[in-house]
């Protein structure tokens, strides 16, 4: 579904219809530890660009949200996990390097 701000997302949910207001963001509704969150967080939310350049279907990506520095305002820090090797992914926008292999036609024979 697509955001306020224009990003295909997948954990993003609306619904409008006929007088109901409910938006949520579903990937931050799964962490009990983070701090509520607002519509305006999905313009700086990093979740659309990574599920765009990673397909990874191994990849489970967990999110909260954080206060920037001095507190004065918030942003969506994401971390991985992959569910494949059991690792923890540094870059979740390249994976965790273990998953995509490479075919073998561009091996050297």
């Amino acid at each position: 579904m697509k955001t306020l701000y224009g990003k295909e997302c997948k954990f993003y949910y609306s619904d409008y219809f006929r007088g109901n207001e409910t938006a949520e963001c579903r990937l931050l509704a799964n962490n009990p530890e983070t701090e509520k969150w607002f519509p305006a967080l999905c313009q700086t939310c990093p979740v659309p660009d990574i599920l765009q350049a990673n397909q990874c279907p191994h990849l489970h990506l967990y999110a909260r949200v954080a206060k920037t520095l001095f507190g004065l305002s918030k942003k969506v820090e994401v971390e991985g996990f992959c569910e494949q090797t059991f690792a923890q992914v540094k870059e979740p926008r390249v994976g965790c390097g273990q998953c995509q292999t490479v075919p073998r036609v561009f091996y050297d024979s």
